[in-house]
């Protein structure tokens, strides 16, 4: 297959002088490209050293400068990444995904460590938590937002957080919270999509669902087992009973989108749920039963227009796992978790370049892709990024 590399390096030429104008002075600019230059090639661990030395410089100073206190604005090129993410693969029908992914960690010097679950493990880590906000379209997906987790344990040692570069106004702030503001963000900035959709993490927190009902947002989110709802001709009860009560025929199989290992097949059944609807919207409890184990069950909230089908629900629940492909990438190919940073200005730093270059290998996949035939979708799949009713 015919590599177009110098089209690789034009796209990446331009999306590094759309950040340009962050940077105060040309210093700090000239090291973030040589950063990001390190950051996209084959190195096999990116941090500090291996990304100076690849720069040519005889120590990591620079580096670690460039993240701890140069003078760039970090943020604003996180609202330059979502920009481009949007230019390059912008579709009405994108979904925004919440997730969470842990940095395992030694020691307690790290901004925000401590012990605490983390998906990346598994179990219990000694490890930071960032929660970010992808972008999910037809013809790629990306991460636009990110936020440091500082546990309650942080919060409270106002002198453990200034040794770690945490700025005093910074107060515990719930993931659900915390997605709420990068939705505002991503709201406020006019980015183009139909639906949201996370994990329970997130969609047990009914002041989200709230939020983003208020605000008309699509969504299908992940609630617990004994999250309550009032269902329609079956009453108030947790949403397990609810669904255990459902005949054989109210389930259907679908998929919910392909995996590593071909198309995501499940049971799924749907309830409406709440004693009114505003008009031409809809409420519906929605569930996810394992083919193998019909014992696994997972339960999802939904909002949407009345006239949604149950295969479209089906369809934006699949478009989480999407956000695990991001954090996959990145940590494999970006450094996303390479970083040999403490302090909480560094952390943002590094996490926003990596995101740079994610977007950067993103778009260039999608490049590539443009002028391919449309995939083949079978009859007992819902379409690719439909389009909801009105």
């Amino acid at each position: 297959m015919y590599v177009d590399v110098v089209s690789w390096q034009v796209e990446l030429d331009e999306l590094l002088n759309q950040v340009g104008p962050r940077f105060g002075r040309s210093e700090p600019r000239q090291r973030a490209r040589r950063y990001v230059d390190g950051l996209v090639v084959g190195l096999e661990r990116k941090n500090g050293w291996t990304l100076a030395e690849h720069a040519g410089e005889i120590s990591p100073d620079g580096m670690q400068r460039l993240l701890r206190r140069a003078d760039w604005d970090v943020d604003g090129v996180r609202d330059d990444i979502r920009d481009y993410v949007v230019e390059r693969l912008g579709h009405t029908g994108a979904v925004l995904v919440a997730d969470d992914t842990g940095f395992i960690k030694k020691g307690d010097r790290s901004a925000g460590v401590q012990r605490q679950y983390t998906g990346t493990s598994g179990k219990k880590d000694n490890c930071q938590v960032g929660t970010f906000l992808a972008y999910v379209a037809p013809t790629g997906h990306a991460l636009i937002d990110r936020h440091l987790y500082l546990p309650e344990s942080w919060t409270t040692d106002r002198d453990r957080c200034r040794a770690a570069g945490v700025p005093d106004e910074v107060e515990l702030q719930t993931k659900p919270r915390v997605a709420i503001d990068m939705l505002q963000r991503a709201i406020d900035a006019g980015v183009p999509f139909a639906w949201f959709t996370a994990d329970e993490a997130f969609g047990q927190a009914k002041y989200l669902r709230v939020w983003l009902e208020e605000r008309d947002v699509f969504h299908v989110v992940a609630t617990r087992c004994n999250d309550d709802v009032s269902a329609r001709g079956i009453g108030h009860g947790r949403v397990d009973a609810i669904i255990a009560r459902l005949l054989a025929r109210a389930w259907r199989r679908l998929s919910c989108g392909d995996g590593a290992h071909g198309p995501r097949v499940y049971d799924w059944a749907r309830v409406p749920i709440r004693p009114w609807w505003a008009p031409g919207r809809g409420h519906w409890l929605l569930a996810r039963r394992s083919l193998s184990d019909p014992t696994e069950i997972a339960y999802y909230i939904c909002y949407a227009p009345r006239r949604t089908t149950l295969a479209t629900l089906v369809w934006v629940a699949g478009r989480r796992w999407p956000v695990e492909e991001c954090f996959k990438q990145a940590k494999q190919e970006t450094g996303l978790d390479d970083y040999q940073v403490r302090n909480w200005r560094g952390w943002y730093a590094h996490i926003t370049l990596s995101m740079l270059a994610l977007a950067w290998l993103v778009a260039i996949r999608a490049l590539e892709q443009k002028g391919a035939n449309p995939p083949v979708v079978s009859s007992s799949s819902p379409s690719p990024f439909p389009k909801p009713a009105s």
